[in-house]
């Protein structure tokens, strides 16, 4: 089968674990799903309007997490991690349910997400994937925050860079090729914060169900977690696998390149809502093997669009 086909996974998975905001225990299953559904969400504990698309049109919120609503209010949040797992994997289609309104965190990265869909395996069909490739430059500031996505040949590149006054932290950047680099770094780092952050995250009834096994802590120059670093670059890694979750609420693979400074889930859906503003800003187009070019295929840049 084409590796440029739609994919879903070959069998269901089922997850069980404590939500990082909400603090509460949840159980999901990922489900496979037929060609052109993308990611649904179905939230079990409701009966009734408990069908959540995976579209940037659904964010309600955007703060510290990507939460999802629809028309009838139902949410769904830190869809985030797991999005990013779908879009490095190559998984196009799934249903996903879940009887809470937020994801499980588990070890606070994509880790056990791409280990569980890696070892069940991907189902293809004759169906090609949808791409959209970036036309226009598109821009999105606040403050010191910037995130911008501009044309790219073949690939989707994410040039990204944090900067914190914490010294552990401070300033970092990493730029990756989404379809081409091992993204195995990026899927296992863990989300963090400062410790000094804690109790005020808590005061809004945030982070409830946070702890040592899902986040990096971290004060003043040391990391309070027993598990120190999984790689040199885990702060800057882990805001570009956020990225790459916001993004596929895109509903597409993408073809361009996004740069950003500081920014985060807001951002990045700022950035999505106005780039589909205007048809002149993109091209959406089946991807078939005739119209790659044998750059592409021969540097295996097919591996997460596929």
């Amino acid at each position: 089968m084409s590796i440029l086909n739609q994919k879903t996974i070959k069998k269901q998975i089922e997850f069980k674990g404590i939500t990082l905001h909400r603090g509460r225990f949840a159980n999901m299953r990922i489900i496979p799903s037929p060609p052109n559904t993308g990611i649904v969400f179905k939230r079990t504990d409701l009966k009734i309007n408990n069908i959540i698309e995976a579209n940037c049109f659904n964010v309600k919120n955007a703060v510290l997490c990507t939460t999802l609503k629809n028309e009838s209010g139902a949410c769904i949040s830190t869809v985030e991690h797991l999005m990013a797992a779908f879009f490095g994997l190559g998984v196009d289609n799934a249903l996903v349910e879940i009887d809470q309104d937020e994801i499980p965190i588990m070890d606070g990265s994509s880790k056990n997400f791409v280990e569980a869909i890696s070892k069940t395996g991907l189902k293809n069909y004759n169906v090609p994937i949808k791409i959209i490739k970036i036309l226009n430059k598109i821009e999105v500031a606040s403050d010191e925050k910037y995130i911008s996505i501009e044309p790219s040949k073949t690939s989707l590149e994410i040039d990204f860079e944090i900067k914190f006054k914490n010294p552990l932290i401070g300033t970092q950047r990493n730029v990756i090729s989404v379809y081409e680099n091992d993204l195995s770094d990026i899927f296992n780092s863990r989300t963090f914060c400062l410790y000094e952050d804690i109790e005020k995250l808590k005061k809004q009834n945030l982070a409830q169900g946070g702890s040592l096994d899902n986040a990096i802590v971290v004060k003043n120059k040391s990391i309070l977690n027993s598990e120190k670093l999984r790689n040199e670059k885990e702060f800057v890694n882990h805001k570009i696998l956020d990225c790459m979750g916001d993004l596929f609420l895109s509903g597409y693979k993408i073809i361009g390149k996004v740069t950003c400074s500081q920014g985060g889930h807001k951002l990045t859906n700022q950035l999505l809502r106005n780039l589909f503003e205007d048809d002149k800003n993109f091209t959406i187009f089946e991807l078939k093997e005739k119209m790659i070019p044998n750059s592409f295929v021969n540097k295996k840049a097919l591996k997460s669009i596929a």
